[in-house]
């Protein structure tokens, strides 16, 4: 029997060596299990892929399932050695995928920024084509307002003015001046009874006849054209005032502050609407302007320069219909001087120059308008109807004598074959004509120009 305490020691011996075996098997087993997850791994890595809806195979019981694939990021570097075969081919894989993502992506970033740019492109082409047409639209408005604008400034010229003119007299007087025949006392003869017809005048007319014959005594002229010639330079000098008037005389604006304008002739000749457009012309010019309704008993003249005052900018004193035109017109130059008005037009009642009550009424107005501005008025123009003829004339002489006209306005020349009667003012009365009027546009008041006059008589 053994004893007690060597069944201890054995027992003890049998446990170390139970241990040690059983060490040495779980390290094989170990191995074994590491083998088959190796061989494992190989053996789906060789495999084709399973058919979709075929449940992929269980690893056999006891053997651990192989770890899940690795996510889609970058591996680095240190980690790639690490990777098995398989893995590295996957990884090339998923870096080839994201490689051609990333140029499919860059690709389709450039196409939108291309597309971009050419949208851009065709867009400011539009817009530019959208401005050079609304330039040219606009520049082709310029043109065509600018165009209007010179029309209406320029009005009707005074060769178109003088057509009935030239359809009158002067066509008989070309008519004769056109002839081959010597200069005789028969062409002198004719010559006498188209200047007496022309309204010119009988003192004027008398006047270039026999400085025709003279010349023609002392044998200057012997042929029509230079008939022609020496008619048209003796017209010439009277209209210009033996010189003294060269270019268009526009009505001159002194250094006198208000420079007042007195405005008179007959019912009928144009005197509201003549001032209306001078008016303007002066406005154009840049001096301020006012207006006095000094005619007070014609109906509805107030009304007409208001209308006047109104369209070109202009204040307009004004009394009540029938009172004293002098009182009105005195208001006007005082309001004038008041208010450092460059220029103060008055209008005045229409005046038959055979009724002298009525002329006495003109001078009044003068001597009343003096006395608000001294020296005042430093212009009286006349208005004459160039379709009286040699009434104008006539006309003139009276209101010169009376008030001492400084210049005439001779309107409605282009409605009359009379406008030979400048030629007659011009002689018999050696005043100026300022203006002519040859239409109804502010710029048909012309000035009055004697070689302009001239020309267009004998074109």
């Amino acid at each position: 029997m053994i004893p007690l305490r060597a069944h201890s020691v054995l027992a003890v011996s049998l446990s170390a060596a139970d241990v040690a075996g059983i060490a040495v098997l779980v390290a094989l087993l170990a191995l074994v299990v590491l083998a088959a997850v190796r061989l494992a791994r190989k053996k789906r890595a060789a495999a084709p892929p399973a058919a979709p809806g075929e449940r992929e195979a269980l690893p056999p019981r006891g053997v651990p399932a192989a770890p899940p694939p690795r996510p889609a990021e970058k591996v680095r570097p240190a980690e790639w050695k690490r990777l098995a075969p398989e893995e590295h081919a996957a990884e090339e894989a998923r870096r080839k995928e994201e490689y051609r993502r990333r140029k499919e992506e860059e690709r389709a970033d450039k196409e939108r920024r291309r597309l971009e740019r050419e949208e851009e492109a065709r867009r400011a082409e539009e817009e530019r084509r959208r401005l050079e047409r609304e330039a040219e639209e606009a520049a082709a408005r310029a043109r065509e307002e600018e165009r209007r604008r010179v029309e209406a400034e320029a009005g009707r010229t005074l060769a178109a003015g003088l057509e009935k003119t030239r359809g009158g007299f002067m066509s008989r007087l070309n008519a004769l001046f056109g002839g081959t025949q010597a200069v005789d006392e028969g062409v002198l003869a004719e010559m006498e009874e188209v200047l007496f017809t022309a309204d010119i005048g009988v003192k004027t007319a008398t006047r270039l006849l026999e400085t025709a014959r003279e010349r023609v005594r002392r044998k200057e002229l012997s042929d029509p054209a230079k008939l022609k010639a020496a008619l048209r330079e003796e017209i010439a000098r009277i209209v210009s005032l033996d010189g003294a008037l060269d270019g268009a005389e526009e009505l001159a604006v002194g250094p006198a502050r208000p420079h007042v304008v007195m405005v008179v002739g007959v019912n009928g000749a144009g005197k509201t609407t003549t001032i209306g457009k001078l008016a303007a012309k002066v406005r154009a010019r840049g001096h301020s302007v006012l207006l006095g309704a000094g005619d007070t008993f014609r109906a509805a003249a107030g009304e007409q320069l208001e209308i006047w005052a109104e369209r070109v900018g202009a204040p307009v004193v004004r009394g009540k219909d029938g009172s004293d035109p002098a009182s009105v017109c005195f208001e006007a130059a005082k309001k004038g001087a008041t208010d450092g008005v460059d220029v103060v037009i008055c209008d005045t009642a229409g005046r038959l120059h055979t009724k002298a009550p009525l002329m006495e009424e003109l001078r009044k107005v003068k001597r009343v308008i003096d006395k608000a501005v001294a020296g005042a008025p430093h212009e009286v123009l006349l208005v004459l109807d160039a379709t009286n003829g040699q009434n104008a004339i006539a006309q003139a002489r009276q209101f010169h004598e009376a008030l001492g006209v400084t210049g005439i306005v001779l309107t409605k020349l282009d409605g009359t074959a009379k406008g030979g009667v400048v030629i007659g003012i011009c002689d018999e009365l050696k005043l100026p004509v300022r203006y002519v009027g040859v239409g109804e546009k502010v710029a048909d008041l012309r000035p009055f120009s004697p070689r302009e006059f001239v020309d267009a008589l004998f074109a």
